[in-house]
């Protein structure tokens, strides 16, 4: 369901190896698979069986649509509100708008969203949601997260600290160095915060794709930062190009113990 892939994932992405340094905090830590969604979901019991079922109707809600709507896949630019869309494609549709990119763009993060949404709604008092490094987080603890940034020296070094005010919120990742979605820009890492999962993922191509080839690193922090601030509904933004990193918004910058 992703846009074209332009680049071999590297083997520790595709096993997804950094899911085995994540600290569950006392959470049930459950892996839950359907075709292309691989989720990793923290909860209080394991949620096989009902995750599933909420992946399911995602992907069943997105497929159909996409059965009557080819260019929906296919697009790299926004489509205009279809309001006899179902609720999942309304999201994409919606993201897609607010960040000046394609619906597909945002899928990773608006799948872990539902889900989580729906785990919640079950009476589920605490939820993490991790979808290929998109994050749909609701704790009742602050939390702290590691920024991978691929080649950059200070990947897995620099990561945010967030605090239980600023949940539920997406934590959402692109990267132009590393991973499996079509890419435009240069970025090691753009890392977005927003109330939206489904925002925070279009966000995060969208200021990816600014950090283009032939910018020196500063200059390409400083794009995307500018960038960022004329995308409504943004908590905060991280971007790491190189040694060159950048913070705009409400996040708190933290050094990770190696």
């Amino acid at each position: 369901m992703k846009a074209a892939q332009r680049k071999k994932k590297p083997e520790s992405y595709q096993k997804r190896t950094y899911r085995a340094q994540l600290d569950p905090g006392g959470l049930v830590s459950t892996m839950v698979r359907v075709q292309e969604t691989d989720l990793q979901i923290l909860a209080s019991t394991d949620i096989t069986d009902r995750a599933r079922e909420l992946i399911l109707e995602a992907r069943l809600q997105l497929e159909n649509y996409i059965v009557k709507h080819p260019l929906f896949s296919a697009t790299l630019d926004p489509l205009p509100m279809d309001l006899l869309a179902p609720p999942m494609v309304r999201r994409l549709l919606q993201a897609g708008l607010q960040a000046g990119v394609g619906p597909m763009a945002a899928v990773a993060g608006t799948i872990a969203e539902y889900v989580g949404e729906g785990l919640l709604a079950d009476g589920e008092p605490e939820i993490m949601v991790e979808n290929g490094g998109d994050i749909y987080l609701a704790r009742q603890q602050s939390c702290d997260v590691a920024i991978f940034a691929g080649r950059s020296s200070l990947s897995n070094k620099v990561g945010l600290r967030i605090n239980a005010r600023q949940m539920p919120l997406g934590i959402c990742t692109s990267s132009g160095t590393v991973g499996h979605s079509l890419s435009l820009g240069e970025a090691d890492s753009v890392t977005v915060l927003a109330r939206s999962a489904a925002l925070a993922d279009a966000a995060a191509t969208r200021l990816g794709n600014e950090v283009g080839k032939g910018d020196d690193e500063k200059s390409a922090v400083t794009k995307a930062l500018e960038q960022a601030k004329t995308i409504d509904g943004l908590l905060g933004v991280v971007v790491i190009c190189g040694e060159a990193m950048g913070a705009i918004g409400d996040v708190e910058l933290i050094r990770v113990a190696v």
